[in-house]
């Protein structure tokens, strides 16, 4: 999650927190069972801004708040191609494998609980998703912020890349446009 870190300031957007699992955990102590709770939040603004976070306490709305807290310094920016993603992309995080590629319009999330949530959060709207390996939801949701952080924007790599003969990068900026590129 230190890579995931961000500059990007939650006050100057509308986000909302959805919870994606709330875990029971005790713990054995002389006098009994010690009984806490372990939240994994996701927010995001529905416009490309999304994060995670996790919270434990010994209450379930502390838990809830710290992971909500958790996430909000957590944000990233997730390119978006129109309704769907710039490229497909597979991340392997510990045991967690995912799989994320794009999709037509009108196709709408093809994902699994923990995925889901992430994606919708970011305001993706048509994706196809594979979860390979671990089917545990805090390391399926941090594999997919990886890969959401990992996506490129393919306007700026355009403009990265070196010009064909007689094309200036603003030309092929604008035809990045034509094709529809990096349309929000």
């Amino acid at each position: 999650m230190a890579d995931l870190v961000s500059k990007i300031d939650p006050d100057e957007l509308v986000l909302s927190d959805k919870l994606i699992y709330l875990n029971r955990v005790s713990k054995v102590m002389k006098g009994g069972k010690r009984l806490s709770f372990s939240a994994l939040v996701v927010t995001g603004d529905g416009n490309g801004h999304v994060g995670i976070g996790q919270g434990k306490a010994n209450e379930v709305p502390a838990a809830i708040n710290k992971a909500g807290a958790d996430a909000k310094k957590n944000l990233v920016r997730v390119p978006l191609a129109r309704s769907t993603i710039p490229h497909e992309i597979t991340v392997k995080l510990g045991a967690a494998k995912v799989l994320l590629r794009p999709a037509a319009p009108g196709t709408g999330i093809i994902a699994g609980s923990s995925i889901r949530a992430v994606l919708e959060a970011a305001g993706i709207k048509d994706i196809l998703t594979k979860s390979l390996g671990s089917s545990n939801k805090i390391n399926m949701a941090k594999a997919v912020m990886l890969a959401l952080s990992q996506l490129k924007d393919p306007k700026e790599e355009l403009t990265k890349r070196k010009p064909p003969q007689g094309k200036t990068s603003e030309e092929r900026g604008s035809l990045a446009e034509e094709i529809g590129v990096g349309e929000e």
